[in-house]
């Protein structure tokens, strides 16, 4: 027999959908204009929720973005490695896994930006911080699995390079008008010298 998990409650399910509200309105007004151009106010109004309540869920707009962002990242990652698994070649498999977390950052070059700083200088103590911290560690550990298929030997090691050029390949692409095919030229070319080798 089967546990079956209990029944939200009704003030879980209406915390469930106030946080629902605020990633839809946030998620929108960011790809909208970008998360300069917008306030936390107008998430808050597009949300239906006053200010304060906002606060409860995310403390600034960076941790918003972050709480937006984690749950594109997250699908994109899973959709990468669900790719890698199809590929017998590492560096493909490796840029299975690359490409759709490199699209992703792309969509909104400035918010992709942005969440990458955020990542890298917020603070890890915010919920939605570690999460973002835990989306890059499975990234990271999705690389390795793909680099130890041929070489186990310093794995994790090579996956954390791996993880350091996608990092900064997508920080540095600050041309709106490069593709993503063009930033993952790049990364390839890079990280040839690290596969290949």
């Amino acid at each position: 027999m089967n546990p079956t998990a209990a029944p939200l409650g009704r003030r879980e399910r209406n915390k469930l959908e106030k946080r629902e509200r605020i990633l839809a309105a946030a998620s929108d007004l960011f790809a909208e204009r970008g998360v300069d151009e917008v306030t936390t106010q107008e998430i808050a109004e597009r949300a239906d929720i006053g200010s304060g309540t906002l606060f409860l869920y995310a403390k600034s707009k960076g941790e918003l973005l972050l709480m937006v962002q984690n749950a594109h990242y997250a699908d994109a990652l899973e959709r990468g490695i669900a790719q890698a698994d199809g590929s017998p070649d590492t560096l493909e498999a490796v840029l299975a896994i690359v490409r759709p977390v490199v699209a992703c950052n792309r969509l909104q070059v400035d918010n992709g930006r942005t969440y990458l700083r955020e990542m890298a200088f917020g603070d890890p103590t915010e919920p939605h911080h570690a999460a973002a911290l835990a989306i890059s560690a499975r990234t990271e550990e999705a690389i390795a699995a793909v680099l130890a298929r041929s070489s186990p030997a310093d794995a994790a090691a090579r996956a954390r390079v791996v993880s350091a050029v996608m990092f900064l390949a997508m920080a540095g692409a600050t041309d709106p008008s490069r593709t993503t095919d063009e930033v993952v030229e790049d990364i390839r070319r890079q990280l040839e010298v690290i596969v290949r080798s």
